[in-house]
């Protein structure tokens, strides 16, 4: 893994190690992503964080992300209703968020490394 930028932010509710994450109903804070359309920001690191409790997050760079299913490298992820990395599925809903590139292959359970990029798919 190679974070560039990391912050600390508060996290919302509880976050598991490795997931994706998207802004909280407060600044600073962040929650664990549930869908391709939140509004992803990064992934959690290796702790989590139980509500209340600080967690940093990595904004840029490569970070390591649970996957929540089969992950190919070179493909555009998004986040599972457990905030975990799924493939965006081709032809994704306008709206749908990507928080960045599978950097590896890897099955459903694996944390794999991503390179984030958040970006949104515009209709």
């Amino acid at each position: 893994m190679n974070p560039i930028l990391t912050k600390a932010f508060t996290a919302g509710a509880a976050i598991n190690p490795y997931r994706i994450v998207q802004f909280g109903g407060a600044d600073a804070t962040v929650i664990q992503a549930t869908s391709s359309t939140d509004a992803i920001l990064g992934i959690a690191n290796s702790l989590g964080a139980q509500s209340g409790d600080r967690v940093d997050v990595c904004l840029v760079g490569i970070a390591g992300c649970e996957f929540g299913c089969a992950i190919t490298r070179g493909a555009l992820v998004t986040a599972d209703a457990n905030g975990k990395a799924v493939a965006a599925a081709p032809g994704a809903s306008v709206n749908a968020r990507i928080v960045g590139v599978a950097m590896v292959s890897g099955v459903s359970g694996d944390i794999g490394t991503v390179l984030i990029n958040p970006t949104q798919i515009q209709g």
